[in-house]
């Protein structure tokens, strides 16, 4: 995985959550922590793309500022392909804070493959977590508004979907959602 940037996507505002949602509780953790740590299994460059509030669960980390994450996910995404071209990276793994039951073997399987690939959504749609070529780091780095990088996958014939356990794909939302992986994580 020589070349690898890997971008854990923090900087939404966490409204339907009531904000403060990656530094809750998880579990005995900060919710962001959990997909912190598998990030940090790869090897690579790793970073966090953060807004104007940056999460404690992030201290120590390198950030990425995203000015405009009121904008959307797209700006977010766009700030890690940035990032990526300015070290120079051969591939970006995008991965967002607020799915705390994403696997390393996951992560690995998405880096290690043909790109670009990501995790297959219901009916068959490509989301994230995903893992982008170079080749598409420009368009990455245009995304604007909602609109995440999967935007960019979808329609295209040469993405690499990868199955993944039904539980991975949660991410959190809502209180009542943080208490769903919560006991997912205290089962594992």
């Amino acid at each position: 995985m020589s070349g690898l940037a890997i971008a854990l996507l923090a900087a939404g505002g966490a409204r339907r959550f009531g904000g403060g949602k990656l530094d809750a509780d998880c579990n005995g953790r900060p919710l962001g922590a959990w997909a912190l740590s598998v990030a940090s299994d790869l090897e690579g460059a790793l970073a966090v793309v953060v807004g104007s509030d940056r999460p404690a669960f992030a201290a120590g980390r390198q950030l990425v500022v995203n000015p405009h994450a009121d904008e959307g996910l797209g700006t977010s995404a766009a700030a890690a392909a940035r990032w990526a071209i300015s070290i120079g990276a051969d591939a970006l793994l995008i991965m967002l804070a607020d799915m705390p039951l994403v696997s390393s073997r996951t992560l690995r399987l998405l880096a290690e493959g043909a790109l670009p690939s990501a995790a297959r959504w219901p009916g068959d749609k490509p989301g994230a977590p995903a893992c982008f070529p170079a080749a598409m780091f420009a368009d990455l780095a245009v995304l604007q508004g909602e609109d995440g990088a999967s935007r960019l996958l979808r329609g295209r014939g040469n993405v690499r979907l990868v199955d993944v356990d039904e539980d991975e794909l949660r991410d959190v939302d809502r209180p009542e959602d943080l208490a769903d992986v919560a006991a997912i994580l205290a089962r594992r």
